[in-house]
């Protein structure tokens, strides 16, 4: 993908909701940051569907990210993304019923690829059986693909380059994007975006939360020519 990659904040850390998301969002929702999201553990199911309404009035388009790995909680996980009104479904195992449910309900769906585990995730597998995995589901047609780059047991370096230069789709960078490094890493693949959770809520930014995220979007804005972004 070409252009600037688009920060996703997430409420989130150690790949869990934090229980003040809806304090934080509210400190920072004028901040630059377009892009709002969280996982679908951590709050209650009605506290989710107020902060994604509230966050979709306020002109953000909403991610809801789901660590599961077996079909009946990947499944459970996409119908919370339905009822909050999500825009876009990150994370889950692919499976076909939950492929299904994304397409008849126009919810733009990306998958995990690779060896997926644990909590916070771990990602195991090569490059080529990524892509591999990647290829099948373009074909069925998903919108992208969760990339849990940095999570990654190998060379995660190399895994992001050559994964996104290798599929012809968006690519989200998800997980320990904690260093300007890693932002330079991001922007250098022409990853579609990146999300940035726990580094936030663990100052490795250097500010409030609010201070972090313009930080973050200033920084991507300039190494891409977009001061003004």
């Amino acid at each position: 993908m070409n252009g600037c990659p688009e920060l996703i904040v997430m409420l989130t850390y150690n790949d869990c909701t934090s229980k003040n998301a809806s304090q934080i969002f509210e400190e920072c929702k004028n901040s630059k940051a377009k892009f709002w999201g969280f996982k679908e553990k951590g709050l209650p199911k009605e506290e989710m569907k107020e902060l994604f309404a509230y966050m979709k009035k306020c002109g953000k388009t909403t991610v809801l990210e789901v660590v599961a790995y077996t079909e009946e909680e990947c499944l459970e996980g996409t119908k919370k993304a339905l009822e909050c009104g999500c825009d876009i479904l990150m994370g889950t195992f692919f499976f076909d019923s939950v492929f299904e449910l994304c397409r008849k309900n126009n919810l733009k769906y990306m998958p995990f690829v690779g060896k997926v585990t644990e909590r916070p995730s771990i990602l195991d597998g090569t490059v080529e059986e990524m892509l591999e995995e990647a290829r099948r589901y373009l074909e069925r047609g998903v919108y992208g693909f969760d990339l849990l780059g940095y999570r990654y047991t190998g060379d995660a370096s190399a895994l992001i380059r050559d994964f996104v230069a290798g599929v012809n789709a968006p690519v989200c960078v998800a997980g320990s994007v904690n260093s300007y490094e890693r932002l330079d890493e991001i922007k250098d693949s022409g990853a579609w975006a990146f999300t940035i959770g726990g580094a936030f809520f663990e100052n490795k930014f250097d500010g409030t939360f609010a201070e972090q995220i313009d930080k973050v979007c200033d920084y991507i804005a300039a190494s891409c020519g977009e001061a003004d972004r």
